[in-house]
């Protein structure tokens, strides 16, 4: 019992330090998550945690706190999934109310103006290297760059709601699948035994 509460109020702390220092929320969040649950903790795998970004992101609600909780459950069950969401929720959630008091005194002074004009342009940096750690393992193949430039084409250039896209890039997904099943050559993500362990290892076949 005293393993499973230290257990878990390590995971509660390691989300807890994760929400004050990650400005823009979201997928600023996810260079910071992947380094301290993967790099630092060695919690999941790099492949593990990219599928839970994606799943994360679509589904209703913020990516950090979906992300999160998918990563808490997965480690320590429902408690962990529960110390995984006080953790990342709290401190923001103190932190805005701190600063929904004070801001209204302070929002026209220059200096916070140039504060903020600066951490917009960081969380730009943010978003686009969390992108390329997600491309590292998402886009494998010419099916899968085909599938990220064809929707990224759809989300500039046409008024097509994001989730609709969501959901076209899942069917789209399904079909490849069955088509290369068809043509004898298998895309799909499965799961092997590693020569010289019992860990379950993922890898993806050859694309087309």
């Amino acid at each position: 019992m005293k393993e499973e509460w230290k257990k878990l109020f390590l995971i509660f702390w390691t989300f807890f330090k994760i929400g004050p220092v990650t400005f823009g929320g979201g997928y600023a969040m996810i260079p910071i998550i992947e380094k301290e649950v993967v790099d630092k903790k060695k919690w999941i795998k790099t492949e593990e945690i990219t599928d839970v970004f994606a799943i994360a992101g679509s589904i209703p609600g913020a990516i950090a706190i979906n992300s999160s909780t998918f990563i808490g459950y997965k480690i320590g069950g429902i408690k962990g999934a529960i110390a995984a969401l006080i953790g990342v929720f709290l401190p923001t959630f103190l932190i805005v109310v701190a600063l929904s008091v004070i801001f209204l005194q302070i929002q026209n002074n220059p200096k916070i103006e140039a504060a903020f004009q600066a951490i917009r342009a960081s969380i730009v940096a943010l978003i686009a290297y969390a992108g390329y750690l997600i491309s590292k393992t998402a886009i494998v193949d010419k099916t899968t760059v085909c599938i990220s430039l064809g929707s990224m084409a759809m989300l500039f250039f046409s008024p097509i709601h994001p989730v609709l896209i969501i959901l076209f890039g899942i069917l789209l997904g399904i079909s490849v699948v069955k088509v290369k099943h068809i043509i004898g050559n298998p895309g799909k993500t499965e799961k092997v035994k590693h020569p010289s362990t019992d860990e379950l290892e993922w890898y993806m076949g050859d694309g087309i």
